[in-house]
């Protein structure tokens, strides 16, 4: 029987070749074909017909046996006795088995069915070439071409195997050298390596040397690996390992700051869950856990992972215990052992960064980076498992849930996702120009985002055009450049604010939080309505890098432009003010030079030495405002459309204070180490702090014991001034940092008292009506005066290293700055000192400290190191003074000008205090010296609350920002309504919350210098106002209650605060509030009681709603006094006692009212003249 046995590729003529097959079924002859074409000695004939491998050279063979054929024929007839068969290598990579010795052919027959079935590889034949390809491994073992009408294989043997010169001789076109860069940017930046294995068609012909990639080169570089351990699991989900990576110091849109990695040892599957916190972590492998049981129905027996404590915890310990799971962790310090997440981390962050650098992403997406490159690395060859897929491997095994199959694109390349006809009029765009992200979890499309309005897109009805990116590079890139712009991206050092567990991604899945991040297609476009910000160089936030925190060492990728530091900042109309805040210009110094050694052993170290740069100006823009500058110097724009000297003014100012408050500004402080070293009055102050410490015997050093951690330090810089303002020196304290140590293992009880601003403004309200002086006194290194009972150990102070180079570490003996006992040691040590000088603590207030004598008081109050003393008893004081130097080293400021930054000045009949070098800081940090001023710092009957399609924003910027204007309010009570309602949204806010605290800030550009005054009244009665605002809050209804409270007819104490309950009546809501303004008079009454001012008469408390001041007096119970009987009992005790008084008041009268809502530009103004606020730097 007779059949055809050569199949042609593409319906090849095989005419030329004089082909001829036959083949008995009987399995004794073999079939081969007959050419007449000359073909080389080495050169093997690739036939899809043939039953064996043939040849006639003896000589090739490894091995030979006797042969089960006889002999083959051709199609003629003809047969060819079979005289052996045995083994021959071809290639280095390709052995071929059962060869026969058929001496009477004229060529060497390669069959493609026995290459097929022994070596397991696939043969692929292409128009002018055909490949061989491992199917294990996806490698390339061979690569034969076309001549004349035949493919031939050209073979090396046995003793002949050796490198080529040119591995593939095809010659590519530069099409093919493009197709592989394009497909290396679609999947992630992989290595060559591994895009060979998976697709080896594509390399043919293209050298090793014409694949670099820049991007790969930069992101990727890292030491040399461990060695491998023992790969132990069988099956899937036997052993899982895992690790926590964060925090990272740029958030996500949705404020994630961390990651969490699942790795499956047998698969090597990886799953990545975004996170908020480490406090998440927990929740994420329950999470976890329950998708492996349910999806895949397998069983997580080994767990493994770190010593960290968001694994190594009670949650996770009675988890593994009820559910049988082996815990293991690593040894202390050996990362190595928990190698495969290690690794797996590298590789995630490797490819994300890759793809970030490549396509110059904004910092706030690197979630999306991570989670993309999680999904490509699943999906491609994985090394440990000798080139197979992840994703595959678990398919052999298990039912997997269906997995996103879409094309890959690059990822940050340009996306024009379709409009719909409900989206767009008939001559709107009918796409939208986005930047593509990932790929969709729930739904199959792709991911795409639209920064101008912080939305994501998952569609299929979408566009690319790969070959652009969407974000241009901020700077021209040049070597070593694009690393240093993402060089901090993956690197973070803070703990976690907030935990919540946020997304999970495995085979294109992602449980992710939908509710701002991601929207349906069909969502309205939102636009941004930006009315009266007028920032300086604002960009849209699709061109700008966002940095997370103000006090990274991270350049702002904000607009960049050189801008001369102006001479002062502000300009008067008398021109007092003339060269107040010129920042002094100081060569460079050398370290080495400017500082000798001032601590055994312990020296500066030369390498902290950094060139100068020059001085640049960040714009902010969207994504940057509320971010300071890295190095502020007062500036003010020639151009500026609203300069900030049209609003304030010293020409009320006598020139001696005028003087005093214009130095405030006149130096700059060093943010880093490095930039103090440069100046040789901070090495001075280096100097000497480093000498301080060693002549108290802070420390010693040491070697760092087994088992032991360090807890790290940084410098503090600032500057003391004389009474007169000038500069009294220059400050440097080392300061540890204490939030790395651990409660029970290097502290314990950490509780300290603070002085209360609203003491401080009482003793501020008996100075101005009894004359009293007002004395400043600091106590230098305060904290070194407490002993330290625990083991700390703490890193070299930066810039300072051993003069023999050794490792050693400080072990502290005394308390030291930054330490968290280290205030509790302080101010037990100073309690104790002043009871021994016959002074007591105060009741009301702990950091008040009283004497009585002869009818006369004396009064000292301590905020950390800094005391001010008054009273009338003038001798006591001067006595105070000595007792206390001769303790501890004193330093007297004279009377009180500036105590924690607020400035008091002092006329004949009032005190004035304000922060207006703190408000003009405030909004040149965040580029808001030249904005347009509003009038209130809150819009009349405003509707800010929390919605589900809220746009977020930065929320470490807003927070700090609010944090800043919640000092600011203790001169400012006109900020005290606006700041409680933007600091509602602390936990999650969106731009439209930003934009209010922008808002406060265009306030404070209208008046920086507003303050608070203390007139002499002549008495010492206590009064106050209370108000409520019902049902006010839009968001649960909650009401708004305030109160002002007088001493001596001074303003002394305040405080806006949404109510915890909700009233059901206006009555109750204001019942509520007279019961919290009632408290603060009592602790005022108490307070002056301690001071010796004891109150004579019954004290009021204005209120404007009769029904809240009839159930005070009335003790009927009713339906509207059930849910306040607390409060009622409280309110009539007092009354009964005579103690309180609650006079109606009209509305039109009642001061508390700006502490319950916005009120009107006229009726705020009026509310502020009768409250005392007054503007000391107003121009006119």
């Amino acid at each position: 029987m007779t059949e055809p046995a050569f199949y042609c590729v593409g319906g090849q003529d095989l005419s030329e070749g004089n082909v001829s097959l036959t083949k008995e079924t009987r399995g004794k002859i073999g079939f081969a074909l007959q050419v007449s074409d000359f073909t080389g000695s080495d050169t093997w004939i690739i036939d899809s017909g043939a039953s064996d491998h043939m040849t006639y050279d003896k000589s090739f063979f490894v091995s030979m046996s006797s042969p089960s054929i006889s002999h083959v024929s051709n199609a003629n007839g003809v047969s060819f006795p079979v005289l052996g068969i045995g083994s021959i290598q071809v290639t280095p990579s390709i052995v071929l088995h059962d060869v026969l010795y058929v001496p009477s052919l004229s060529h060497h027959l390669l069959s493609v069915s026995q290459l097929n079935s022994q070596n397991k590889c696939s043969v692929t034949f292409y128009p002018m070439y055909v490949v061989f390809q491992n199917l294990c491994n996806r490698m390339i073992i061979g690569k034969g071409d076309l001549r004349g009408r035949l493919f031939h294989l050209d073979c090396m043997y046995a003793g002949q195997i050796q490198a080529p010169e040119q591995p593939l001789t095809l010659t590519l076109s530069s099409d093919r050298l493009s197709e592989v860069w394009l497909w290396h940017r679609r999947l992630g930046h992989p290595s060559f390596r591994v895009m060979k294995k998976s697709m080896p068609s594509l390399f043919l012909g293209i050298s090793d040397s014409s694949l670099h990639c820049e991007t790969c080169a930069l992101a990727k570089s890292h030491r040399s690996s461990y060695p491998s351990s023992f790969h132990s699991s069988t099956m899937p989900f036997e052993l899982i390992h895992s690790d926590v990576w964060g925090p990272s110091k740029h958030s996500t849109l949705s404020g994630m700051r961390y990651f969490v990695l699942f790795i499956d040892d047998f698969t090597r599957l990886s799953w990545v869950v975004l996170l908020k916190s480490k406090d998440s972590v927990f929740s994420a492998f329950r999470a976890f856990h329950s998708l492996v049981r349910t999806q895949y129905d397998a069983h997580v027996k080994v767990f493994r992972s770190d010593n960290g404590g968001e694994f190594v915890n009670h949650s996770f310990h009675e988890y593994f215990q009820h559910h049988g799971i082996i815990h293991q962790t690593s040894c202390p310090q050996t990362p190595e052992q928990n190698g495969v997440s290690e690794r797996k981390n590298r590789h995630l962050l490797d490819m994300a960064r890759s793809l970030l650098l490549s396509a110059n992403m904004p910092k706030y997406l690197w979630g999306e980076a991570v989670l993309c490159a999680s999904h490509l690395i699943n999906r491609l060859p994985s090394a440990p498992l000798q080139g197979r897929v992840p994703l595959e491997v678990l398919s052999n095994y298990v039912s997997i849930p269906s997995s996103n199959t879409l094309p890959a694109r690059v990822f940050g390349c340009v996306a024009y996702v379709h409009l719909y006809k409900n989206q767009r009029s008939k001559l709107d765009a009918r796409a939208l120009k986005c930047v593509f992200v990932g790929y969709g979890s729930h739904q199959k499309g792709y991911k795409c985002y639209h920064p101008q309005s912080q939305k994501f897109y998952v569609t299929m009805d979408v566009s690319f055009s790969e070959d652009a990116c969407y974000f241009l590079p901020p700077v021209t890139p040049r070597q070593g450049e694009r690393s240093y712009y993402y060089e901090d991206l993956f690197n973070g050092q803070d703990e976690s604010l907030e935990s919540e567990f946020s997304r999970l991604e495995c085979l294109g899945t992602e449980l992710e939080n939908e509710g701002r991040n991601s929207t349906d297609l069909s969502s309205e476009l939102e636009t941004e309505n930006r009315e009266n910000m007028d920032l300086v160089g604002e960009e849209a936030l699709g061109n700008v890098l966002p940095t997370g925190q103000p006090d990274q060492s991270d350049q702002s990728a904000g607009e960049i432009v050189s801008d001369p530091v102006s001479d002062n900042v502000l300009q008067s109309s008398d021109g007092v003010l003339n060269n107040s805040s010129v920042s002094p210009s100081h060569s460079a110094v050398s370290p080495a030079q400017s500082s000798p050694e001032v601590c055994p052993n312990l020296s500066l170290s030369n390498s902290s030495s950094v060139s100068g740069s020059v001085p640049t100006k960040i714009l902010p823009s969207r994504s940057t405002r509320g971010q300071p500058p890295k190095h502020y110097e007062p500036t003010l724009s020639a151009k500026a459309k609203y300069p900030v000297a049209k609003y304030v003014s010293t020409h009320r100012l006598s020139k001696p204070y005028a003087a005093f408050v214009n130095q405030l500004s006149s130096v700059s402080l060093p943010s880093k180490v490095q930039d103090a070293m440069k100046d040789e009055k901070w090495m001075k102050a280096m100097t000497v702090e480093m000498d301080a410490l060693e002549k108290n015997c802070t420390w010693e050093l040491v070697s760092l014991p087994q088992g032991k951690k360090t807890v790290g330090c940084r410098w503090v810089y600032t500057v003391k001034h004389n009474s007169d303002g000038s500069v009294d020196r220059y400050k440097a304290r080392l300061v540890a940092k204490g939030y790395t140590q651990k409660y029970g293992v290097d502290y314990d009880e950490t509780f300290a008292p603070v002085a209360k601003i609203n003491t401080i403004r009482v003793l501020l309200s008996l100075a101005a009506n009894l004359d009293w002086p007002l004395q400043q006194f600091d106590v230098k290194n305060a904290f070194l005066h407490g002993d330290l009972h625990e083991e700390v150990y703490m890193d070299l102070p930066p810039g300072y290293g051993t003069s023999t180079g050794e490792q050693v570490v400080c072990k502290l003996k005394k308390s030291l700055y930054g330490l968290k006992q280290s205030p509790r040691a302080w101010f037990g040590r100073f309690t104790k000192f002043m009871k021994k000088i016959g002074y007591r603590q105060s009741n009301s207030d702990h950091t008040l400290f009283l004497k009585h004598r002869c009818g006369k008081v004396t009064a000292l109050i301590i905020y950390v190191d800094d005391m001010v003393v008054t009273g009338d008893d003038i001798e006591e004081i001067q006595r105070l003074q000595g007792q206390l130097s001769s303790e501890f080293e004193m330093k007297d400021l004279g009377n009180l000008k500036y105590f924690l930054g607020i400035e008091v000045a002092r006329g004949k009949d009032c005190i004035v205090l304000s922060q207006r070098k703190y408000v003009l800081d405030l909004l040149a940090e965040t580029g808001m010296l030249d904005c347009k001023p509003v009038a209130t710092p809150i819009e009349q009957n405003h509707q800010l609350a929390e919605y589900l399609d809220q746009v977020p924003t930065n929320k470490g910027r807003y927070q700090r920002l609010v944090g800043r204007l919640i000092y600011l309010s203790h001169t400012r009570p006109d900020l005290a309504y606006a700041v409680s309602v933007v600091s509602q949204f602390m936990h999650n806010p969106s731009e439209a919350h930003m934009d209010a605290v922008f808002r406060i800030l265009q306030y404070l550009k209208s008046a920086p210098g507003k303050g608070l005054i203390f007139s002499k009244y002549s008495h010492l009665d206590v009064s106050g106002y209370t108000d409520a605002d019902w049902a006010g809050s839009i968001t649960d209804r909650r009401s708004t209650s305030g109160y002002f409270t007088f001493v001596g007819g001074n303003l002394v104490t305040w405080k806006s605060k949404k109510q915890k309950v909700v009233a059901r009546s206006s009555a109750e809501a204001e019942y509520r509030g007279m019961a919290r303004g009632l408290c603060e008079m009592l602790w005022l009454r108490n307070l002056l009681n301690d001071l010796g001012f004891r109150q004579k008469k019954a004290m009021p408390l204005y209120c404007d709603n009769k029904a809240a001041i009839e159930i005070a007096h009335n003790p009927v119970q009713h339906d509207r006094t059930k849910h306040v009987e607390v409060d009622r009992h409280f309110i009539k005790e007092k009354l009964d006692g005579q103690i309180i008084l609650f006079p109606f008041v009209p509305t039109e009268e009642q001061l508390a009212d700006i502490l319950t809502k916005a009120l009107s530009t006229k009726a705020f103004y009026d509310s502020l003249d009768k409250l005392g606020i007054c503007d000391l730097y107003a121009p006119t």
